[in-house]
């Protein structure tokens, strides 16, 4: 896995750890409710499956939560393979 991605790129089952939630500034409200259901630097997440046809929506777990993710909100997300 390269050192930094967006999580709609991290394969299945893997472990990650959140770096950041980027968003344009028409986004920011989307940014903000992604952190504030979790997602923060510094917390593990792992996608745990993708729906059959495109992957979208994605089931997500981060931390000790899961959620169903679509695909332009888990691009918002970068993540790495070390913490």
């Amino acid at each position: 896995m390269d050192s930094f991605l967006s999580l709609d790129r991290l394969p299945k089952h893997e472990k990650a750890w959140v770096k950041a939630v980027r968003s344009l500034e028409s986004q920011s409200g989307l940014a903000r409710q992604l952190e504030d259901i979790g997602f923060v630097p510094g917390e593990q997440v792992q996608i745990l499956s993708k729906a059959m046809i495109g992957g979208d929506p994605m089931v997500v777990r981060v931390g000790q939560s899961t959620f169903a993710l679509r695909q332009a909100e888990a691009q918002l997300i970068e993540v790495s393979s070390e913490p």
